[in-house]
Formats: C-alpha cells, structure tokens, sequence
C-alpha cells in the first residue's frame, strides 16, 4: 500500500512510495534489504521528491549521545538520527562550545556529514573526528577519519565514492576545551559582547530574519550552492557590480553569494504555479501547495538560465531531487 511522502520532506511536494523503513536501533540494518531502489533520509529538510518514488524510503532515526572529556577537548559521539539544531543547543547547554555559528540548520546529524555543513565562515569538517557508516555490501560497520571523508564545499565522499553505498550511523566531533570564535561573517561582527550564547543566538536571529520556518511555509532552505568563480572572472563582474558580495577561497578562486545573484537578477517573488523565490532571501524557493515536481524543475531551469546570461555563472542546486527511483541533477543548458 502506497504511502505519502509529503510529511517526510519539508518542501512538501504531493508523492508516495511503496515502503518507508524507520530505523531506531542500527542492527535494523543488517536485515534491511538494499536490493530496491532506496533513498537514506533523516529530516528530509535537504530532500525533495519531485514525484511518486519507486523505491523504499530509509528513515534513520537512532538518538543517542555520549561525551568523553580528554585533556584538549571534548568528544562528543552523536547519533544519526539525533536533531542538529537540539546537538547544538545541547552542547551549549554542557559548557562545550563550537557549533554556535551551525545553529538552527535544519536536518539530522547523520545528514551533515553528507554535504559537509556549514554556515557563518564554519563547515562542520572543522569539528569531525570520525564518522561511521553501514557498509550496504559487506553488512558491517565502518568508520572514516575526518580526512577520509574527503570534506569540501558541501562535499563529501558520501556524495561520490560512497554514494548509495553506506548509511551513516554515527558522527563524532572534537570539540577544543579552548574556544575560539568565529566572527568573520557580517551578522556576528557586530556583537558587543562575545559569548558563545550571544553567537548562539545572534546566528539565530540572522537566520529568521532570511529563512521562513519549514513547518510553517514548506521549503527545503538554501536551494543553490554558492559558486566558485576563477578570479578573472570576479574581477570582470566587480567592475559591472562592485558591491558583488565575494569571499576568499583559494589563490585563483572566490565564492560569490548565489543569493545575490539571484536577487540582483530581479528574481525575488517570481512565481511559477505555487513554487516562488521567497521574498526575504532569494536563496530560498518555497512551495505555497497546488505545485508539481515539474513546476519546480521549470523554475530552476529558468533561475539558472537567467543567472547564466547576466554573470555567466552556472548555478548548482544544493537540496538533493529525487525523481523516480534515482538521485536527479539539473544542469544549465547553456544556449548555442
């Protein structure tokens, strides 16, 4: 019997599957058959069903928290299914600061490690000192150090060389006895005080401010990555719009804000059936209902096309589509 997805994933498009398997204790794995098409969820705030899925949906929802003290920092080995903003919060709450500047991003911590989360000038690589996953082929469970994660920009080996492969498990952080605060973004530079709850709560405050309440106007957050761009380029586009927001990535490459680039197209409220590029943060598309995968496919297309013709920047979209039975990518299709 064909269930709905609509609850299992926050930008809440109409769709069903044949079977959801919810995961509470991680031996449910070993008996879990993998010979379907599957796809790993947690929050599903990063995913979004563009139509009825042929395959089982995998809900990891294990909890569990466990802290060792060592003589430099603190390791905190968390469960997959465990909330990310509540770890945040909760490490706060136990004197163990880090994560502040990560607050209120939506999703589970096994989630995290896939696209190497980050915010406010902190990836959450910084922190990662394993991460364990299931080994859908040989049924036992592994752990990576954070440099066999192959981390980068919303990256990871869980995006390549372990897609569809492993379901991660179990996340462990290094947080250092020493804090140091990382105050770099805009927001945060303007704190009079400098605590970890002021940090805390000013990245808080920030994020409301941009980003509408998933459980309130369905979305799945910011939809597009930020592009890295070859110096060349940013220096042409600087002499065109100076104010260009840019950040420093490597000798020859900047991140450019996607956000802008979408606003500065005059983007902000273009609606296309109930899909609509949110008004406060062009970053964000929001479902208002009586929408289809398809409306939302045609609004990247054409986001992407318009972003394209006026910086010649491909924009790539961050939440992950899933269309049939399969991981969906839409690439610009740059005109002749």
């Amino acid at each position: 019997m064909a269930q709905s997805l609509q609850p299992f994933h926050t930008f809440s498009l109409p769709s069903q599957c044949p079977q959801i398997s919810v995961i509470t204790d991680n031996r449910q794995l070993q008996q879990q058959s993998f010979s379907l098409p599957f796809c790993i969820l947690g929050e599903g705030s990063n995913t979004v069903f563009l139509n009825d899925y042929q395959g089982v949906v995998i809900k990891m929802a294990t909890t569990g928290i466990t802290v060792t003290q060592r003589v430099h920092d603190y390791l905190l080995e968390i469960a997959a299914g465990e909330n990310w903003h509540q770890l945040v919060a909760y490490t706060l709450k136990q004197g163990m600061p880090g994560l502040e500047n990560l607050a209120l991003i939506p999703g589970t911590v096994g989630a995290a490690p896939v696209q190497n989360i980050g915010a406010y000038g902190v990836e959450l690589a910084k922190f990662v000192e394993y991460v364990e996953y299931f080994d859908i082929a040989s049924k036992q469970f592994i752990r990576l150090s954070a440099e066999q994660c192959e981390f980068g920009y919303r990256d990871s080996i869980f995006k390549h060389g372990l897609k569809n492969k492993a379901v991660i498990t179990k996340v462990a952080f290094a947080l250092p006895q020493l804090w140091q605060p990382e105050l770099s973004y805009g927001p945060l530079q303007q704190l009079e005080q400098v605590t970890p709850q002021a940090v805390f709560e000013q990245v808080i405050k920030t994020r409301n401010s941009k980003l509408p309440d998933p459980y309130v106007l369905a979305n799945a957050g910011s939809f597009f990555k930020n592009p890295i761009i070859a110096n060349a380029l940013l220096n042409e586009l600087l002499l065109v719009y100076p104010q260009l927001p840019h950040y420093y990535y490597d000798g020859e490459h900047h991140k450019v804000a996607a956000g802008w680039l979408i606003e500065q197209a005059g983007l902000k409220g273009h609606r296309i059936a109930g899909i609509e590029v949110h008004q406060q943060q062009a970053l964000v598309l929001v479902n208002h209902g009586n929408s289809r995968g398809s409306d939302l496919v045609t609004m990247v297309k054409y986001i992407q096309q318009q972003v394209w013709q006026r910086y010649q920047i491909k924009l790539q979209h961050e939440v992950r589509l899933i269309n049939g039975d399969a991981e969906y990518l839409i690439n610009l299709e740059e005109p002749a």
